[in-house]
Protein backbone atom coordinates (compact mmCIF):
# COMPACT_ATOMS: atom_id res chain seq x y z
CA UNK A 1 0.00 0.00 0.00
CA UNK A 2 1.48 3.35 -1.08
CA UNK A 3 1.83 6.08 1.46
CA UNK A 4 -0.30 9.13 0.80
CA UNK A 5 1.97 11.97 -0.25
CA UNK A 6 1.60 15.19 1.70
CA UNK A 7 1.89 18.23 -0.53
CA UNK A 8 4.50 20.62 0.76
CA UNK A 9 3.61 24.26 1.01
CA UNK A 10 6.14 27.08 1.15
CA UNK A 11 3.42 29.13 2.83
CA UNK A 12 3.15 26.62 5.68
CA UNK A 13 6.81 26.66 6.65
CA UNK A 14 6.99 30.43 6.28
CA UNK A 15 3.96 30.98 8.56
CA UNK A 16 5.23 28.52 11.17
CA UNK A 17 8.57 30.33 11.26
CA UNK A 18 6.92 33.74 11.60
CA UNK A 19 4.67 32.41 14.37
CA UNK A 20 7.68 31.20 16.32
CA UNK A 21 9.45 34.52 15.80
CA UNK A 22 6.29 36.49 16.71
CA UNK A 23 6.36 38.20 13.32
CA UNK A 24 2.95 36.90 12.20
CA UNK A 25 -0.04 39.20 12.61
CA UNK A 26 -2.78 37.29 14.40
CA UNK A 27 -6.45 38.15 14.00
CA UNK A 28 -9.69 37.29 15.74
CA UNK A 29 -13.17 37.65 14.25
CA UNK A 30 -15.78 38.07 16.98
CA UNK A 31 -14.74 39.78 20.23
CA UNK A 32 -17.10 38.21 22.75
CA UNK A 33 -16.63 35.65 25.52
CA UNK A 34 -14.34 33.53 23.34
CA UNK A 35 -12.68 36.02 21.03
CA UNK A 36 -11.55 38.69 23.50
CA UNK A 37 -9.76 36.26 25.89
CA UNK A 38 -7.98 34.79 22.85
CA UNK A 39 -6.88 38.28 21.79
CA UNK A 40 -5.45 39.00 25.24
CA UNK A 41 -3.67 35.64 25.34
CA UNK A 42 -2.01 36.33 21.99
CA UNK A 43 -0.96 39.83 23.08
CA UNK A 44 0.54 38.35 26.25
CA UNK A 45 2.52 35.90 24.10
CA UNK A 46 4.06 38.80 22.14
CA UNK A 47 1.92 38.90 19.00
CA UNK A 48 0.38 41.88 17.28
CA UNK A 49 -3.35 41.20 17.35
CA UNK A 50 -6.18 42.63 15.28
CA UNK A 51 -9.73 42.10 16.53
CA UNK A 52 -12.66 42.45 14.15
CA UNK A 53 -16.27 42.73 15.28
CA UNK A 54 -19.40 43.95 13.50
CA UNK A 55 -20.47 45.97 16.57
CA UNK A 56 -19.17 49.57 16.47
CA UNK A 57 -20.12 49.93 20.15
CA UNK A 58 -17.96 46.98 21.19
CA UNK A 59 -15.05 48.20 19.07
CA UNK A 60 -15.29 51.68 20.61
CA UNK A 61 -15.43 50.19 24.11
CA UNK A 62 -12.34 48.03 23.58
CA UNK A 63 -10.31 50.78 21.92
CA UNK A 64 -11.06 52.98 24.94
CA UNK A 65 -9.43 50.33 27.13
CA UNK A 66 -12.58 48.83 28.63
CA UNK A 67 -13.87 45.26 28.73
CA UNK A 68 -17.38 43.83 28.78
CA UNK A 69 -16.22 40.28 29.59
CA UNK A 70 -16.14 38.90 33.16
CA UNK A 71 -12.74 37.25 32.93
CA UNK A 72 -11.00 40.15 31.19
CA UNK A 73 -10.42 43.17 33.47
CA UNK A 74 -10.25 46.68 32.01
CA UNK A 75 -6.58 47.00 32.92
CA UNK A 76 -5.69 44.06 30.68
CA UNK A 77 -7.35 45.70 27.67
CA UNK A 78 -5.78 49.07 28.53
CA UNK A 79 -2.28 47.55 28.58
CA UNK A 80 -2.90 45.74 25.29
CA UNK A 81 -4.07 48.95 23.62
CA UNK A 82 -1.32 51.20 24.99
CA UNK A 83 1.36 48.65 24.01
CA UNK A 84 0.29 49.04 20.40
CA UNK A 85 -0.10 45.28 20.06
CA UNK A 86 -3.90 45.22 20.00
CA UNK A 87 -6.49 47.13 18.07
CA UNK A 88 -10.17 46.50 17.43
CA UNK A 89 -12.02 47.42 14.26
CA UNK A 90 -15.45 47.08 12.67
CA UNK A 91 -13.96 47.43 9.18
CA UNK A 92 -13.64 44.00 7.51
CA UNK A 93 -10.70 45.30 5.46
CA UNK A 94 -8.46 44.66 8.50
CA UNK A 95 -8.77 40.93 7.73
CA UNK A 96 -6.30 41.51 4.90
CA UNK A 97 -3.68 42.29 7.57
CA UNK A 98 -4.19 38.98 9.37
CA UNK A 99 -1.86 36.01 8.91
CA UNK A 100 -3.99 33.90 11.25
CA UNK A 101 -7.77 34.31 11.40
CA UNK A 102 -9.64 32.80 14.36
CA UNK A 103 -13.42 32.73 13.95
CA UNK A 104 -15.11 33.15 17.34
CA UNK A 105 -18.70 34.05 16.52
CA UNK A 106 -21.94 32.83 18.16
CA UNK A 107 -23.69 29.67 16.98
CA UNK A 108 -27.18 29.78 18.53
CA UNK A 109 -30.19 27.59 17.84
CA UNK A 110 -33.18 28.69 15.82
CA UNK A 111 -36.67 28.64 17.35
CA UNK A 112 -37.06 25.11 15.98
CA UNK A 113 -33.76 24.08 17.65
CA UNK A 114 -31.94 23.82 14.34
CA UNK A 115 -28.34 25.08 14.11
CA UNK A 116 -28.10 28.75 13.19
CA UNK A 117 -24.80 29.14 11.34
CA UNK A 118 -25.67 32.57 9.96
CA UNK A 119 -22.98 34.28 12.06
CA UNK A 120 -20.36 31.90 10.67
CA UNK A 121 -21.50 32.51 7.10
CA UNK A 122 -21.52 36.28 7.61
CA UNK A 123 -17.99 36.10 9.00
CA UNK A 124 -16.91 33.96 6.06
CA UNK A 125 -18.26 36.51 3.57
CA UNK A 126 -15.91 39.08 5.11
CA UNK A 127 -13.00 36.63 5.27
CA UNK A 128 -13.45 35.52 1.68
CA UNK A 129 -13.30 39.12 0.46
CA UNK A 130 -10.03 39.89 2.24
CA UNK A 131 -8.09 36.70 3.01
CA UNK A 132 -4.62 36.43 1.52
CA UNK A 133 -2.67 33.38 0.47
CA UNK A 134 -0.64 31.76 3.20
CA UNK A 135 -3.20 32.48 5.92
CA UNK A 136 -4.36 30.12 8.65
CA UNK A 137 -8.13 30.09 9.13
CA UNK A 138 -9.39 28.41 12.31
CA UNK A 139 -13.04 28.02 13.28
CA UNK A 140 -13.50 27.97 17.06
CA UNK A 141 -17.29 28.36 17.16
CA UNK A 142 -19.09 25.22 18.29
CA UNK A 143 -20.96 23.54 15.46
CA UNK A 144 -22.05 20.19 14.04
CA UNK A 145 -19.56 17.67 12.59
CA UNK A 146 -18.89 18.47 8.96
CA UNK A 147 -19.30 22.24 9.12
CA UNK A 148 -15.66 23.13 8.42
CA UNK A 149 -15.27 20.65 5.59
CA UNK A 150 -18.70 20.82 3.96
CA UNK A 151 -19.78 24.39 4.62
CA UNK A 152 -16.64 26.51 4.91
CA UNK A 153 -14.15 24.85 2.57
CA UNK A 154 -16.34 25.20 -0.57
CA UNK A 155 -16.63 28.96 0.03
CA UNK A 156 -13.01 29.42 -1.06
CA UNK A 157 -13.12 27.30 -4.21
CA UNK A 158 -13.80 30.18 -6.59
CA UNK A 159 -10.79 32.03 -5.14
CA UNK A 160 -8.71 29.15 -6.47
CA UNK A 161 -7.12 28.76 -3.05
CA UNK A 162 -6.04 25.16 -2.57
CA UNK A 163 -6.58 24.12 1.02
CA UNK A 164 -3.42 22.77 2.60
CA UNK A 165 -1.25 24.58 0.08
CA UNK A 166 -2.42 28.17 -0.43
CA UNK A 167 -4.25 28.52 2.90
CA UNK A 168 -4.79 26.36 5.96
CA UNK A 169 -8.22 25.50 7.30
CA UNK A 170 -8.73 23.90 10.72
CA UNK A 171 -11.16 23.55 13.59
CA UNK A 172 -10.25 24.00 17.25
CA UNK A 173 -13.16 24.13 19.69
CA UNK A 174 -13.16 26.84 22.33
CA UNK A 175 -13.12 25.61 25.92
CA UNK A 176 -13.94 28.81 27.78
CA UNK A 177 -15.53 28.40 31.22
CA UNK A 178 -16.49 31.88 32.49
CA UNK A 179 -15.66 32.38 36.15
CA UNK A 180 -13.42 29.32 36.43
CA UNK A 181 -10.46 30.45 38.54
CA UNK A 182 -8.49 27.23 38.11
CA UNK A 183 -8.70 26.60 34.37
CA UNK A 184 -8.55 29.39 31.83
CA UNK A 185 -7.74 29.65 28.15
CA UNK A 186 -3.99 29.37 28.81
CA UNK A 187 -3.86 26.15 30.84
CA UNK A 188 -6.74 24.26 29.23
CA UNK A 189 -5.52 21.78 26.58
CA UNK A 190 -6.43 22.58 22.96
CA UNK A 191 -7.88 20.10 20.48
CA UNK A 192 -6.94 20.74 16.83
CA UNK A 193 -7.97 19.05 13.59
CA UNK A 194 -7.26 20.25 10.05
CA UNK A 195 -8.67 19.58 6.61
CA UNK A 196 -5.25 18.26 5.57
CA UNK A 197 -2.21 17.14 7.58
CA UNK A 198 -0.48 20.41 6.66
CA UNK A 199 -3.47 22.39 7.93
CA UNK A 200 -3.23 20.51 11.21
CA UNK A 201 0.51 21.11 11.41
CA UNK A 202 0.12 24.88 10.96
CA UNK A 203 -2.79 25.13 13.42
CA UNK A 204 -0.86 23.11 15.98
CA UNK A 205 2.12 25.45 15.61
CA UNK A 206 -0.19 28.45 16.11
CA UNK A 207 -1.69 27.18 19.37
CA UNK A 208 1.66 25.93 20.70
CA UNK A 209 2.80 29.54 20.93
CA UNK A 210 0.31 30.17 23.76
CA UNK A 211 -0.78 26.76 25.09
CA UNK A 212 1.58 23.99 26.20
CA UNK A 213 -0.79 21.07 25.65
CA UNK A 214 -2.14 20.82 22.08
CA UNK A 215 -4.03 17.62 21.26
CA UNK A 216 -4.12 16.67 17.58
CA UNK A 217 -7.04 14.68 16.14
CA UNK A 218 -7.40 13.20 12.68
CA UNK A 219 -9.79 15.70 11.06
CA UNK A 220 -11.97 18.76 11.49
CA UNK A 221 -14.97 16.44 11.91
CA UNK A 222 -13.26 14.70 14.82
CA UNK A 223 -12.43 18.04 16.46
CA UNK A 224 -16.02 19.23 16.00
CA UNK A 225 -17.31 16.01 17.56
CA UNK A 226 -14.98 16.32 20.56
CA UNK A 227 -16.61 19.58 21.61
CA UNK A 228 -20.11 18.17 21.24
CA UNK A 229 -19.21 15.09 23.29
CA UNK A 230 -17.82 17.26 26.10
CA UNK A 231 -20.99 19.32 26.45
CA UNK A 232 -23.38 16.44 25.76
CA UNK A 233 -21.67 14.55 28.60
CA UNK A 234 -22.50 17.41 30.97
CA UNK A 235 -26.01 17.88 29.65
CA UNK A 236 -26.92 14.20 29.97
CA UNK A 237 -25.45 13.87 33.47
CA UNK A 238 -27.14 17.04 34.67
CA UNK A 239 -30.37 15.72 33.15
CA UNK A 240 -29.88 12.49 35.08
CA UNK A 241 -29.28 14.21 38.41
CA UNK A 242 -32.21 16.59 37.80
CA UNK A 243 -34.44 13.57 37.31
CA UNK A 244 -33.00 12.02 40.48
CA UNK A 245 -34.00 15.24 42.26
CA UNK A 246 -37.57 14.77 41.00
CA UNK A 247 -37.51 11.18 42.22
CA UNK A 248 -36.15 12.12 45.64
CA UNK A 249 -38.88 14.74 46.04
CA UNK A 250 -41.52 12.05 45.61
CA UNK A 251 -39.64 9.66 47.87
CA UNK A 252 -39.16 12.34 50.54
CA UNK A 253 -35.36 11.99 50.39
CA UNK A 254 -32.77 14.79 50.41
CA UNK A 255 -31.11 14.60 46.98
CA UNK A 256 -28.13 16.67 48.17
CA UNK A 257 -27.41 14.15 50.93
CA UNK A 258 -27.57 11.33 48.39
CA UNK A 259 -25.14 13.02 45.99
CA UNK A 260 -22.66 13.91 48.73
CA UNK A 261 -22.69 10.35 50.06
CA UNK A 262 -22.29 8.84 46.58
CA UNK A 263 -19.39 11.22 45.89
CA UNK A 264 -17.36 9.57 48.68
CA UNK A 265 -16.84 6.59 46.37
CA UNK A 266 -13.29 7.02 45.03
CA UNK A 267 -14.03 5.42 41.66
CA UNK A 268 -16.88 5.00 39.21
CA UNK A 269 -18.84 8.10 40.26
CA UNK A 270 -18.56 11.79 39.37
CA UNK A 271 -20.87 14.19 41.21
CA UNK A 272 -23.22 16.42 39.24
CA UNK A 273 -25.74 18.66 40.93
CA UNK A 274 -29.37 19.55 40.21
CA UNK A 275 -30.59 23.09 39.70
CA UNK A 276 -33.31 25.28 38.21
CA UNK A 277 -32.23 24.44 34.66
CA UNK A 278 -29.28 24.76 32.29
CA UNK A 279 -27.65 28.05 31.37
CA UNK A 280 -24.79 29.43 29.35
CA UNK A 281 -24.15 29.39 25.63
CA UNK A 282 -22.79 25.84 25.40
CA UNK A 283 -24.48 23.12 27.45
CA UNK A 284 -28.14 23.98 26.72
CA UNK A 285 -27.38 24.39 23.00
CA UNK A 286 -24.48 22.27 21.76
CA UNK A 287 -26.06 18.80 22.20
CA UNK A 288 -28.87 19.89 19.88
CA UNK A 289 -26.29 20.47 17.13
CA UNK A 290 -25.35 16.81 17.33
CA UNK A 291 -28.96 15.68 17.58
CA UNK A 292 -29.89 17.75 14.50
CA UNK A 293 -26.99 16.36 12.47
CA UNK A 294 -27.89 12.78 13.36
CA UNK A 295 -31.52 13.29 12.33
CA UNK A 296 -30.24 13.96 8.82
CA UNK A 297 -28.64 10.50 9.01
CA UNK A 298 -31.89 8.90 10.18
CA UNK A 299 -30.68 8.43 13.74
CA UNK A 300 -32.55 9.61 16.83
CA UNK A 301 -30.26 10.73 19.67
CA UNK A 302 -32.40 9.48 22.55
CA UNK A 303 -30.15 10.43 25.46
CA UNK A 304 -29.70 13.97 24.16
CA UNK A 305 -33.40 14.54 23.56
CA UNK A 306 -34.42 13.07 26.93
CA UNK A 307 -31.84 15.10 28.86
CA UNK A 308 -32.90 18.23 26.99
CA UNK A 309 -36.53 17.60 27.87
CA UNK A 310 -35.80 17.10 31.59
CA UNK A 311 -33.47 20.10 31.86
CA UNK A 312 -35.76 22.46 29.95
CA UNK A 313 -38.68 21.72 32.32
CA UNK A 314 -36.76 22.41 35.54
CA UNK A 315 -37.91 26.07 35.71
CA UNK A 316 -41.52 24.85 35.72
CA UNK A 317 -40.71 22.37 38.49
CA UNK A 318 -39.10 25.16 40.55
CA UNK A 319 -42.25 27.30 40.18
CA UNK A 320 -44.43 24.36 41.22
CA UNK A 321 -42.28 23.83 44.32
CA UNK A 322 -42.47 27.56 45.15
CA UNK A 323 -46.27 27.49 44.81
CA UNK A 324 -46.52 24.47 47.09
CA UNK A 325 -44.21 26.03 49.66
CA UNK A 326 -46.20 29.29 49.77
CA UNK A 327 -49.47 27.42 50.15
CA UNK A 328 -48.18 25.04 52.80
CA UNK A 329 -46.41 27.64 54.96
CA UNK A 330 -48.54 30.74 54.51
CA UNK A 331 -51.76 29.56 52.84
CA UNK A 332 -50.96 32.05 50.09
CA UNK A 333 -51.54 31.73 46.35
CA UNK A 334 -48.89 32.74 43.83
CA UNK A 335 -50.90 35.68 42.53
CA UNK A 336 -50.96 37.19 46.03
CA UNK A 337 -47.26 36.71 46.72
CA UNK A 338 -44.15 38.88 46.63
CA UNK A 339 -40.94 36.98 45.89
CA UNK A 340 -37.30 38.11 45.97
CA UNK A 341 -35.11 36.23 43.50
CA UNK A 342 -31.45 36.05 44.50
CA UNK A 343 -29.13 35.67 41.51
CA UNK A 344 -30.07 35.78 37.82
CA UNK A 345 -26.75 35.00 36.11
CA UNK A 346 -26.56 31.46 34.72
CA UNK A 347 -23.77 30.49 37.15
CA UNK A 348 -22.13 31.88 40.26
CA UNK A 349 -19.92 34.97 40.33
CA UNK A 350 -20.36 36.09 36.72
CA UNK A 351 -22.60 38.59 34.91
CA UNK A 352 -23.50 36.31 32.00
CA UNK A 353 -27.25 35.92 31.44
CA UNK A 354 -27.12 33.72 28.33
CA UNK A 355 -29.82 31.03 28.55
CA UNK A 356 -30.08 31.59 32.30
CA UNK A 357 -32.87 29.46 33.81
CA UNK A 358 -33.48 32.27 36.33
CA UNK A 359 -35.02 34.34 33.56
CA UNK A 360 -37.46 31.54 32.74
CA UNK A 361 -38.38 31.17 36.41
CA UNK A 362 -39.02 34.92 36.70
CA UNK A 363 -41.21 34.94 33.60
CA UNK A 364 -43.23 31.93 34.79
CA UNK A 365 -43.76 33.57 38.18
CA UNK A 366 -44.82 36.88 36.68
CA UNK A 367 -47.18 35.12 34.28
CA UNK A 368 -48.89 33.64 37.36
CA UNK A 369 -49.32 37.06 38.94
CA UNK A 370 -46.38 37.07 41.34
CA UNK A 371 -44.72 40.37 42.20
CA UNK A 372 -41.06 39.55 41.50
CA UNK A 373 -38.10 41.56 42.76
CA UNK A 374 -34.52 40.48 42.20
CA UNK A 375 -31.03 41.10 43.47
CA UNK A 376 -27.80 40.17 41.73
CA UNK A 377 -24.52 41.92 42.63
CA UNK A 378 -23.15 41.04 39.18
CA UNK A 379 -26.22 42.04 37.11
CA UNK A 380 -27.46 45.52 38.00
CA UNK A 381 -30.17 45.46 35.31
CA UNK A 382 -31.38 43.50 32.32
CA UNK A 383 -34.11 43.44 29.69
CA UNK A 384 -36.29 40.36 29.35
CA UNK A 385 -39.56 39.36 27.71
CA UNK A 386 -41.68 41.00 30.40
CA UNK A 387 -39.77 44.28 30.34
CA UNK A 388 -36.85 45.99 32.03
CA UNK A 389 -35.62 44.76 35.41
CA UNK A 390 -33.39 46.54 37.92
CA UNK A 391 -31.60 44.89 40.81
CA UNK A 392 -33.07 45.84 44.20
CA UNK A 393 -30.73 46.66 47.06
CA UNK A 394 -30.44 43.64 49.33
CA UNK A 395 -31.64 44.88 52.72
CA UNK A 396 -33.42 43.49 55.76
CA UNK A 397 -36.58 45.34 54.79
CA UNK A 398 -36.52 43.87 51.26
CA UNK A 399 -36.28 40.32 52.59
CA UNK A 400 -38.81 40.85 55.39
CA UNK A 401 -41.50 42.33 53.15
CA UNK A 402 -41.24 39.41 50.71
CA UNK A 403 -43.16 36.21 51.29
CA UNK A 404 -40.27 34.13 50.00
CA UNK A 405 -36.62 34.47 49.02
CA UNK A 406 -35.67 32.19 46.12
CA UNK A 407 -31.99 31.40 45.49
CA UNK A 408 -31.45 30.73 41.80
CA UNK A 409 -27.73 31.56 41.53
CA UNK A 410 -25.35 30.79 44.38
CA UNK A 411 -23.05 33.82 44.26
CA UNK A 412 -20.28 33.69 46.85
CA UNK A 413 -20.83 37.35 47.75
CA UNK A 414 -24.08 36.48 49.50
CA UNK A 415 -24.17 36.01 53.28
CA UNK A 416 -26.58 33.09 53.36
CA UNK A 417 -26.97 32.95 57.12
CA UNK A 418 -27.97 36.64 57.11
CA UNK A 419 -30.38 36.02 54.22
CA UNK A 420 -32.08 33.14 56.05
CA UNK A 421 -32.23 35.06 59.33
CA UNK A 422 -34.01 38.00 57.69
CA UNK A 423 -36.37 36.09 55.41
CA UNK A 424 -39.77 34.60 56.21
CA UNK A 425 -38.74 31.52 54.25
CA UNK A 426 -36.15 30.52 51.63
CA UNK A 427 -36.40 28.19 48.66
CA UNK A 428 -32.84 27.16 47.75
CA UNK A 429 -32.44 25.63 44.29
CA UNK A 430 -28.62 25.39 44.52
CA UNK A 431 -27.97 24.11 48.06
CA UNK A 432 -26.22 27.43 48.68
CA UNK A 433 -27.41 27.38 52.31
CA UNK A 434 -25.66 24.11 53.19
CA UNK A 435 -23.45 25.87 55.77
CA UNK A 436 -26.34 27.74 57.39
CA UNK A 437 -26.80 26.58 60.98
CA UNK A 438 -29.50 28.77 62.55
CA UNK A 439 -33.10 28.89 61.34
CA UNK A 440 -32.74 25.91 59.01
CA UNK A 441 -36.45 25.30 59.46
CA UNK A 442 -37.03 28.29 57.16
CA UNK A 443 -35.23 26.56 54.26
CA UNK A 444 -36.53 24.16 51.65
CA UNK A 445 -34.10 22.69 49.12
CA UNK A 446 -34.72 21.72 45.50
Amino acid sequence: MKKKLIKKSRYAEDLITRLKERKAHTGVVGLGYVGLPLCMLLVEAGFKVIGYDISPQKVKLLNSGKSDIDDIPDIMVQKAITSGNFKASDDPKVIAEMDTISICVPTPLSKTKDPDVSFILTAMDSVKSHIKKGSLLVLESTTYPGTTEDLIQPIFKDLKFEVGKDFFLSFSPERVDPGNERYGIKNTPRVVGGITPTCTKVAKAFYEQTISDVVVVSSTRAAEMVKLLENTFRSVNIGLVNEVALMCDRLDIDVWEIIDAAATKPFGFMPFYPGPGLGGHCIPIDPHYLSWKLKSLNYYARFIELAGDINSHMPEYVVDRIAAMLNRRFAKALNKATIVVLGVAYKRDIQDLRESPALDVIKLLEDKGVKVLYNDPHVPQFNWKNGKFKSSKLTESLLKKADLAVILTDHTLYNYQWIVDNSKAVFDSRNATKKVVKNRDKIELL
